[in-house]
Formats: C-alpha cells, structure tokens, sequence
C-alpha cells in the first residue's frame, strides 16, 4: 500500500517504521530535523526489548504534493495540528484514499454516519467552522484508537514504551473492503489491529482515561503512576469518567471496562508523563480542545451535567493561555 504518515513524531514514527519495514511505501509528512534525518537516514525505532528497527526506505517530505496520491493517510499529529495540514493534505487524496484518524481525543467527525437524533451534527468545539469536513470528506473517514505509548528521542528515533494495538473502525460500523485491507497491512506489519463494529464505544474507552489524566498531570506535573496513588487525584480522575461515561451512554457509547479497571490500567503503565504534561513542559500547546473541551459539549448537547470536567477544563485552560503568554514552559526545578 501507500501509505503518508501526516505526523512524523512518537506514534507516527512507530507505524511508519515498522510498515516501512514490512514493504508498504510509506512517506512521512515532516518539516524541520525532523524531515532532514529521515531523509538521509530513513526512520530508527527502539523496540520495547531494546532492540532496534531501521526503515531506510521511509521517505520524508515537507509539502504533501511531493508525495503524490496515496491509499491511506494515517493522521497522527496532535488533534489541534490538523488543520495546519489543510488545504495542502488534499494533495495525498485520490478517489479511493481513505484518512485515517489516529488522533486522540473525539473527532471532529463524531456525529457522521452515528444514528440518532444528533446524525450530522457539528462539533463546534473541535471544527468550529467546518474547515475541517470541508477539506477531508466524512466518506473518507476511518477511525482509529491508538494503544501504544512511545516517544520521539530524537529526529527519525522513536522508542516504544509498550503496546502495539490500533483498533480501527468504520463510522457506520461496517467492515468495508479498505478497514480490512487496512487492518490486515497493520497485522502485517506487527501490530495488533482489530476492527471494531463501535468504534466511537473504543475512542470513549481511550478518552475516558485521557479526559481525566492528561489535564491532571498538567496541573500537577505528575506522572500517571503518581496521580493514580494518591487517593485525592484517584478520587477526582474517578469523578471526571463518571461524569464522562454518563455523557457517552446518553449517545449510545458502551463501557465494557469499570471506571476503577480503567485506572488500574493507567497506575500499571507507571511513571510514564501524559502527552499533556510533556507538552507543558516543552512549551507546546495543549490538546485541551479534543480531550475535555469536546467533552463539556457533548454534556451540553446531551443534557448531562459534568461540573468537575468544566472545572479541570476551566483551570487547565488558563494554564495553557498563561503559558502560552509567557511563551514559557514548566518544569519542576529541585529547590
């Protein structure tokens, strides 16, 4: 397959590696030292057992028309960095190209193909105008849920901190000839990728835990492992899922996991820092809209109060806007 990666950094180094790797032609969409090292080295992956993986066959361009038409475009930057890609990605577009969005957090096309008295519906708070559904077809759409935890070292080096699952689904929850075609590329390529019939019920379970621990490692610098074993911010994480889970059910989303599964799950993981705080502390700006934002919305559309999700939002909000004043990072600094 062709296959664009439209974000060269931790998780799209991982798939674009590792489907290099299998044989698929794969072309990563970067700019910077970024695009510089896979250019000349191809993309490094450092594999959870130490080993390491190198595709000297991954290409790298800067402007999507150099890349041509392609089968699939898996999205993997940050939620809020998609619509930097527009219009310039419809350049990777041909009839059948399908857009993959490995983006965490709802999407922008929550609503397409969903049955219900909602069908259609925009959501103001990740596509405001509807840039974003004018320049990538709902049609095109396939979901995705990203498992894995990695991290990007250095430019064309990632490293896997663990997992190797992407769940992909169709909005409408058929399995189409591409999910499959598509799963079957990932499972070739050594990823675990089911298809899921509900895929939105996947994405709930994935943000459940985003929703809750990214905003609080923001607010607290600390890691998953931290925020889970210290009873008051366990407790709060609690309160923000159930508040969240009511939300979900209120469109159809099944939980199959408890609240305290979830985060058990989360506590296993360790001191591994959220996206969000390493986002915080590097000075970058903060995934809020798609993580919790959206999340207040639905509450809104569904008539289900979350009063601590709007509060961890209101709080996390400012300290984004703060930061981003300042042009400032925070870092913890020994005394």
């Amino acid at each position: 397959m062709r296959i664009a990666i439209a974000g060269a950094g931790a998780i799209g180094g991982y798939l674009g590696a590792r489907l290099a790797h299998a044989g698929h032609e794969v072309t990563f969409i970067a700019r910077g030292r970024n695009l510089e090292a896979i250019r000349a080295n191809g993309f490094r992956l450092v594999l959870e057992d130490g080993s390491e993986l190198h595709a000297p066959n991954a290409r790298a361009v800067q402007h999507p028309r150099e890349a041509g038409a392609q089968d699939a475009v898996l999205l993997t930057t940050k939620a809020h960095q998609v619509r930097e890609l527009l219009p310039a990605l419809r350049d990777l577009f041909a009839a059948h190209t399908s857009v993959v969005t490995m983006v965490n957090g709802l999407p922008w096309w929550y609503f397409h193909k969903l049955a219900g008295p909602y069908e259609g519906r925009r959501l103001e708070s990740l596509d405001p105008d509807g840039t974003l559904a004018a320049h990538i077809e709902p049609e095109r759409v396939i979901g995705g849920v990203v498992y894995p935890a990695a991290e990007l070292v250095a430019p064309g080096l990632a490293r896997v901190v663990e997992g190797n699952r992407f769940t992909l689904g169709e909005p409408d929850g058929s399995k189409s000839e591409r999910v499959l075609a598509l799963a079957q590329a990932l499972m070739g390529a050594g990823f675990k990728a089911p298809v899921a019939r509900d895929i939105r019920s996947e994405i709930w379970v994935k943000l459940w835990g985003n929703l809750a621990f990214n905003p609080l490692s923001a607010l607290t610098q600390a890691t998953l492992a931290g925020i889970c074993r210290f009873a008051p911010t366990r407790a709060l994480a609690a309160r923000m899922m159930a508040e969240a889970q009511a939300v979900g059910e209120a469109l159809g989303a099944e939980f199959k996991v408890d609240i305290e599964r979830r985060i058990a799950g989360a506590e296993a993981v360790g001191e591994h820092k959220t996206s969000m705080l390493q986002d915080v502390q590097a000075g970058r700006a903060l995934e809020l809209a798609a993580l919790v934002g959206s999340v207040v919305e639905l509450g809104y559309i569904t008539g289900r109060p979350v009063p601590t999700i709007e509060a961890i939002h209101a709080t996390t909000s400012l300290l984004a806007r703060t930061l981003a004043a300042q042009q400032a990072k925070l870092v913890p600094a020994p005394v």
